[in-house]
């Protein structure tokens, strides 16, 4: 469960969630669901549309749903890691050494698995969709704390009826890495530095994109530091204590294989390089502009990748705040300045939220039948793009 943090609010008092009745933690709790309720409704909405439509698209197939997301592509990896534990060196075979995965998730399905009935398999797919409602509400919390409750619906809907968003109901990390860096970010604009430095570390331990985060919590701690005091004083140890996480795993690889630089000797093993995104703009122009009978799939992507860059120019123009732009920053130049794998991209870039801002904002301001078209389209396309995505593309999402 996220936490729960009671936020000063920086909306009118007419959007701001209803103080409940009594001071005790299960009170804050149930006020806090009532008032995300909306958009995890929303959010459930959407996602079980796109679950059941991809559910009708695998039957007319002959395929199962459960084995396409709970035990293809990187599941298996992970499921891997918690059955065997990780490789002990680097060796030369490419594609082939799970020190690559970060160990958060796979640790989870082995402590749950051992004290609950079920394979790890449904283990980890529970934990995936639990964390994708935890995942919502925190989206929903930050949406709300800068923009009102309705914004922050609409940012939770959004996300959860993104292109690939079929992603956060298997047994992926991306719902559990954006519920950790939903909360971290609604906890540095609230101030609790505790608990965004916490979340910057289990972020840090869940994917390598958790650099982002740690990114983003150390800037935000450094810039409150300045004003001095306890609160100074909190947001410096947070800023020192962020990058804790990421930096421990790899280190930890380093350790393991006997090199300085062993987790990025593994990730070359994976054809991961950067190269500033050389590669980005030759495949971009690829899928866009030449090729004569491209995947839809991969112009899915491509299309994505361009969307994501001019919604972070007009994040920008709205003066998010320091820790929302630097996380979505980071993000960005990760992916984009890769030059490793085209395809999962935009799966990569399924946690940077913060990116839906602006669109959300335009959205819970529009009329009402303009909204619902927008998300019920929306949503529409992100279950079909889901079914096509795990049924039809021949490769990992």
């Amino acid at each position: 469960m996220p936490p729960v943090l009671t936020a000063r609010p920086t909306v009118p008092a007419s959007r701001r969630p209803p103080s409940p009745a009594g001071g005790g933690v299960p009170e804050r709790v149930r006020g806090t669901l009532r008032h995300a309720a909306p958009a995890l409704l929303g959010y459930l909405a959407v996602r079980l549309l796109g679950l059941l439509v991809l559910a009708r698209w695998a039957h007319l197939q002959g395929h199962g749903v459960w084995p396409a997301l709970a035990t293809s592509w990187d599941s298996d990896w992970y499921l891997q890691i918690a059955d065997e534990g990780y490789a002990h060196d680097l060796g030369t075979r490419m594609d082939a050494n799970n020190l690559a995965f970060f160990p958060l998730y796979p640790a989870l399905i082995k402590g749950f698995a051992a004290v609950t009935p079920g394979s790890r398999a449904s283990v980890g797919l529970v934990i995936a969709v639990v964390c994708s409602m935890a995942a919502a509400w925190g989206i929903f919390a930050v949406g709300d704390r800068l923009h009102g409750r309705r914004a922050g619906t609409v940012l939770a809907v959004l996300w959860g009826a993104l292109p690939v968003a079929a992603v956060q109901w298997m047994g992926y990390t991306e719902s559990l890495f954006t519920a950790l860096a939903a909360w971290a970010l609604y906890a540095v604009l609230d101030g609790r530095w505790a608990w965004a430095a916490g979340m910057a570390v289990l972020a840090g331990l869940t994917r390598p994109t958790g650099v982002a985060v740690a990114a983003a919590v150390a800037v935000a701690g450094l810039l409150a530091a300045r004003r001095g005091g306890p609160a100074g004083r909190a947001a410096l140890l947070a800023a020192l204590a962020a990058p804790l996480g990421w930096l421990g795993y790899v280190g930890w690889v380093a350790l393991r294989v006997g090199r300085a630089d062993g987790y990025f000797a593994v990730q070359r093993l994976w054809r991961n390089t950067w190269d500033g995104g050389a590669v980005t703009l030759d495949q971009l122009r690829d899928h866009l502009v030449y090729a004569r009978d491209p995947y839809l799939f991969l112009v899915v992507v491509s299309v994505v990748l361009v969307v994501s860059t001019g919604l972070y120019l007009l994040c920008l123009a709205d003066r998010q705040p320091a820790a929302l732009l630097v996380f979505s920053g980071v993000l960005l130049l990760v992916v984009l300045g890769s030059g490793g794998v085209y395809f999962p991209r935009a799966r990569f870039l399924l946690p940077g939220f913060p990116l839906l801002l602006p669109l959300a904002v335009a959205v819970s301001r529009a009329r009402r039948h303009v909204a619902a078209l927008v998300l019920g389209g929306a949503a529409l396309s992100s279950a079909w793009l889901g079914g096509y995505m795990l049924l039809v593309w021949p490769g990992p999402p």
